[in-house]
């Protein structure tokens, strides 16, 4: 279970990340939707999860890059914003916890359309 403090962090970053990625110029990554932040060892290590259901491996290997590019400019934005002494160091992932689901959903289809045959 985590910490009070650790989810308000989370929610917190939740908020800030997306309000960063806005302020950049690169059509690619500015409307990004984030969908989880998951902090490690306290506020140390972040990793954040953006929506990736409509992109390919290699357009996921090209955002992944180019957030980690931008990685200096979001801690800037979100020490900016809370007045936070130290920023988590922020790691990228696509969120394919829809497609997963999407793919569960099929398979228990599947089950019950055979169940009634």
């Amino acid at each position: 279970m985590k910490s009070v403090n650790l989810q308000r962090t989370e929610s917190l970053l939740m908020e800030l990340v997306p309000e960063a990625l806005a302020t950049l110029k690169d059509s690619r990554i500015n409307s990004l939707a984030v969908t989880g932040v998951d902090c490690k060892n306290g506020k140390y290590d972040a990793t954040v999860y953006y929506d990736g259901t409509d992109y390919s491996k290699e357009e996921h290997r090209v955002i992944n890059s180019l957030l980690n590019k931008a990685n200096g400019h979001i801690k800037s934005y979100c020490l900016n914003s809370t007045g936070w002494y130290k920023c988590p160091n922020f790691k990228f992932k696509a969120d394919d916890t829809l497609e997963h689901s999407m793919k569960m959903e099929a398979l228990f289809e599947k089950i019950k359309s055979k169940k009634e045959d």
